[in-house]
Parts: C-alpha cells; sequence; structure tokens
C-alpha cells in the first residue's frame, strides 16, 4: 500500500522511505521484493531511527516537510486494512489525512496542536542502551548474557515495543507467536495502550462502517502471517 501511495502521490512531491527494523536483512528481504518499491526501502537492524525519532512501535509515520522539518510528529499510521480486524485501526482516515496536506488542502496538524514529537526521557535512554548491549552480545553468542539485558531493557520502557517486540526474534521468539499476545494481553489488562494515535486520525466504529473490512479470526491472521510475502 505505501507502494501505491508513492506512486500515486509522486507528482504532488512526496516521497515516501520505509525502514524495516528487523534482526537482519534477510529477515526483511523477501517483505521488500515482494512489494516491489520504487522508493527507498532501508532495513535497520541496530533500531538507530526508533532511537532517533523516539520510536516504541510499528507502524509509527513522521511527516517531514521540504525543509526537513517535522510537521508531524510520531503516529500510528497503518495504510492496509489487512489486519484491521485484530488490530482495530482502521486506515481511512490517516490515508485522507495523509493525502490533503500533500495536495495542500489541509495543515498536517489541527490547529493548537504540537509537532514536538515526545522526547525520550533518561530511563528510556538507558532502556535503548540495555537493549544495544543485548544486541551486541546475542551477535557475540553469548545468549545468556544478552537474555538479561533485553529484560532489562523492557523493565526499564515496558511501553516501546520496538524493544520489547524488536527483541523477540533475536531470543528465538516468535515476535507474533504467543509470547507476544500474551505481553500485549498482559499490557491492556493493566489500563495501557497498545497503541496512541495522535487524536485526528484515531479509528471510530463510523470508519468500520464506511468502509468495512474483512473480519479475520485470530488462527487466519496467524495462517497470513506465517505463509509470508506473496
Amino acid at each position: 500500500m505505501w507502494q501505491a501511495l508513492s506512486t500515486d502521490l509522486a507528482d504532488d512531491g512526496l516521497t515516501v522511505i520505509t525502514v524495516a527494523l528487523d534482526r537482519s536483512v534477510d529477515d526483511a528481504r523477501p517483505w521488500i521484493e515482494a512489494a516491489a518499491p520504487t522508493h527507498p526501502s532501508l532495513i535497520d537492524t541496530e533500531h538507530v531511527v526508533a532511537d532517533l525519532y523516539n520510536m516504541v512501535n510499528v507502524p509509527t509515520v513522521v511527516w517531514i516537510d521540504e525543509e526537513g522539518r517535522i510537521v508531524r510528529p510520531n503516529d500510528v499510521h497503518y495504510v492496509s486494512s489487512e489486519f484491521a480486524s485484530l488490530t482495530r485501526f482502521h486506515p481511512r482516515k490517516p490515508i485522507a489525512a495523509l493525502k490533503a496536506w500533500v495536495h495542500g488542502e489541509a495543515a498536517p496538524l489541527p490547529d493548537g496542536e504540537s509537532t514536538t514529537p515526545r522526547l525520550a526521557t533518561w530511563t528510556d535512554q538507558e532502556a535503548r542502551a540495555a537493549f544495544a548491549l543485548g544486541w551486541w552480545l546475542a551477535q557475540q553468542g553469548r545468549d545468556e548474557a544478552a537474555e538479561r539485558w533485553f529484560v532489562r531493557a523492557g523493565e526499564l520502557a515496558p511501553h516501546d515495543f520496538t524493544i520489547r517486540r524488536g527483541s523477540m526474534p533475536i531470543r528465538g521468539i516468535d515476535p507474533a507467536g504467543p509470547a507476544f499476545f500474551e505481553m500485549v494481553g498482559a499490557w491492556a489488562a493493566a489500563g495501557n495502550s497498545y497503541y496512541l494515535p495522535l487524536p485526528d486520525t484515531a479509528t471510530t466504529p463510523d470508519d468500520f462502517e464506511a468502509e468495512p473490512v474483512e473480519e479475520l479470526s485470530f488462527e487466519e491472521i496467524r495462517a497470513r502471517i506465517e505463509r509470508g510475502p506473496g
């Protein structure tokens, strides 16, 4: 879907850059090749983008204008409804908002909303340092030591799922398997939100009524993920 938007809006000045936060180039390669993007599609094995922009989950989008200024900070931004029955995030309003901004029909944010992303705290930075150390240890084959630092990173920043979920494939845990859903369930049961979209594009029941999505069971979604791209 990002490829479609990139193609449709290229003449209007939109440049899409996608970044996969993944364990290795080979992990992301099949998905990128299946999408056949004409826009830059990067693979960040060191989570540098997440660190620089304080991204705590995926999919996260940042809007940057021609002057290199962030005009819409970190936001949840789905562009496909494939898994909307699970995530309960509908792409209708995010896509409409992006097109309106590119076409000069609307501001990137409602009046009065800040364009400044939430800054990482010292504890957040400590968590990223712990994650980086765990990743380095894992690359050296020191899995037991790495595990301790991955766990510590998650304890320091329990809201940061680029750390908590991002460490799973490195640790040999399926990031779309039971451990992931158990983690999300515990997080939600404690009164937390897994995604925190900006209010103007947050999904409402009206979105699902206006553009119904395919309602899939967990087993069907799981099967699609396991089949991979294609």
